[in-house]
């Protein structure tokens, strides 16, 4: 069975799909994944906090991600014993991992990263780790945005096996968050004859779109993708969306629409389809619409924060109430430590805050990490409201040199570019 993750952004963390075809708490390795994975979610010095005692039995200290009867719940706890009995046995720890992972991109919980990353810790500090956990490792590395040493991690998979897929596409990714985009689209040729070709001219096609070559990557990836009915739906999915966007960035609405609404068709609750699409009614004054997509979905943040968007939108008596709820977890993220949401705080200090200068300064420090068209979209847009005209020269560059085509960019007042993958 071929088994491959693509890494997609929402909120500027990037989260892994992966396309694939073919509650007790109990002592062992299962509970040391979850113990170790909240004190990573929760940050350096967490486990040395004084402990907190409810003032009652009805007040709720937390929502746990999953209930106890779910499908994913029963089927992490088969993973979880089969690692309890053999808590070296690879092959169960790292599909503990990846299952992890895939529950992370599912439902926005950073926690799972961390949950991932204790089911293969036997392995995780190794300077080359068997090949399988090197690929996780990269994956989660990249999360929280350590490029570098994902990229090393992945060299170093790519130097043993050149044929292995998960670590082209993903380095392709990681290249492509990065701004290096040549680079990125010759770890997407490598992928030919190596698996679908629907995978290859997406991976392909999504760095081409940015890179001067916008509609013709539009119709060379519609064609085979019209050649491909029967592609897995995982990858229809994945193809729709980057097709939805690439039709925003030609000006092309109603295709974009249509693409969205089939995309959403195929997979209801992937959080980054979600995301653009909400961005999509934003940007076509739909608030109403954007809130009905994002309802269900605010304990991720960045779905957060564009329900928020809409409710300030629509005029909502609640909207004050969700504004204060985002600025207290982007202060939870900074005691974590965490930086990796530096473009959606951008955003929210720009939209929500009226705080240009501390957005521009946000967006500044952000496009230092990443060089996605999203980083961009709101460099410019934060430069423009601070008056800061200079600043986004740079930026402006670095987008005209390489091609890069958008019908909702101006050059002086630029729109805000939807989250890329």
């Amino acid at each position: 069975m071929l088994s491959i993750s693509v890494l997609r952004r929402i909120g500027g963390t990037a989260i892994a799909t992966t396309l694939a075809f073919g509650t007790t708490l109990a002592l062992g390795p299962g509970a040391v994944a979850l113990t170790f994975g909240m004190a990573l979610a929760l940050g350096p010095g967490a486990a040395a906090a004084a402990p907190y005692h409810p003032a009652s039995d009805e007040e709720k200290l937390e929502q746990l991600p999953l209930r106890p009867a779910a499908p994913e719940a029963r089927e992490l706890s088969s993973l979880r014993a089969a690692l309890a009995r053999d808590p070296n046995d690879i092959g169960a720890a790292v599909r503990l991992s990846r299952r992890y992972i895939e529950l992370g991109r599912q439902s926005g919980d950073p926690r799972y990263d961390g949950y991932a990353q204790a089911a293969i810790a036997p392995w995780w500090k190794l300077e080359e780790p068997p090949q399988p956990v090197l690929v996780l490792r990269a994956t989660l590395r990249q999360h929280i945005h350590q490029f570098d040493a994902a990229l090393g991690d992945l060299a170093v998979a790519l130097r043993r096996d050149p044929r292995d897929v998960q670590s082209r596409l993903t380095r392709a990714t990681v290249l492509q968050v990065r701004g290096e985009w040549d680079a990125a689209r010759r770890d997407c040729q490598a992928l030919t004859g190596l698996t679908l070709e629907l995978v290859t001219a997406a991976c392909t096609a999504g760095v081409d779109s940015l890179h001067g070559r916008l509609q013709s990557s539009y119709a060379a990836l519609s064609g085979v993708l019209a050649r491909h009915p029967e592609a897995p739906p995982a990858i229809r999915e994945w193809v729709l969306s980057q097709l939805a966007e690439m039709a925003e960035r030609l000006g092309r609405a109603e295709d974009a629409r249509r693409l969205y609404d089939a995309a959403i068709a195929a997979d209801p609750q992937d959080p980054y389809v979600i995301g653009t699409y909400a961005d999509f009614f934003l940007d076509h004054h739909q608030p109403e619409r954007a809130a009905e997509l994002t309802r269900e979905h605010t304990r991720n943040d960045a779905l957060l924060l564009r329900y928020a968007l809409a409710h300030k939108a629509m005029g909502a008596a609640d909207a004050a109430g969700l504004v204060q709820e985002l600025r207290d977890r982007f202060a939870a993220s900074r005691l974590r430590g965490d930086r990796v949401h530096l473009r959606e705080e951008a955003r929210f200090r720009l939209e929500l805050d009226g705080d240009a200068e501390s957005a521009l300064r946000l967006a500044q420090e952000n496009w230092a990490v990443q060089k996605e068209p999203a980083d961009a979209g709101i460099f410019l847009q934060a430069a423009a409201a601070a008056h800061a005209t200079d600043a986004g020269d740079a930026v402006r560059n670095w987008l005209s040199e390489r091609g890069y085509e958008d019908a909702r960019f101006a050059v002086t007042a630029p729109r805000r570019v939807a989250v890329s993958q």
